[in-house]
């Protein structure tokens, strides 16, 4: 499955990484996600609420089925968020621009989710079009 479809099928999007600092891509990337109206679900360490959203600490954390997990956080942090992607049931794992893990994509395909490196979720969006308004 391509990007812009996964994109295009994806209705909640739980974004591991999303920053309280609108002026970086972690916090505008998700804002205009969620002005398309796809569903943003933050998960941060220590945030109570971003978006307008309740945060979660961790992907398990969260009550509702997630279609795409989307990851701002460093390379090495994405085998850990690969393995809580498949453990909670998520149907993709989309690493942003300049994030990359060979060993992500292993564990996102051994276990069943679609899977993205290396791209932004708001340029698929832009470029082909993609809105849930």
């Amino acid at each position: 499955m391509k990007a812009e479809e996964i994109l295009a099928d994806a209705k909640t999007i739980a974004v591991v990484g999303l920053s309280r600092d609108p002026a970086k891509a972690a916090h505008g990337v998700p804002a205009v996600l969620q002005a398309h109206g796809f569903r943003i679900i933050p998960v941060h360490p220590t945030a109570t609420e971003l978006l307008g959203e309740k945060v979660y600490r961790s992907l398990k954390d969260i009550p509702e089925p997630v279609d795409v997990v989307d990851v701002f956080r460093p390379s090495p942090e994405a085998p850990g968020i690969a393995r809580d992607a498949v453990e909670i049931g998520a149907k993709a794992l989309w690493l942003q621009q300049g994030i990359v893990s060979a060993e992500a994509r292993r564990i996102a395909e051994e276990g069943g989710l679609e899977y993205v490196e290396n791209r932004c979720t708001a340029v698929v969006r832009a470029t082909a079009a993609i809105s849930k308004n």
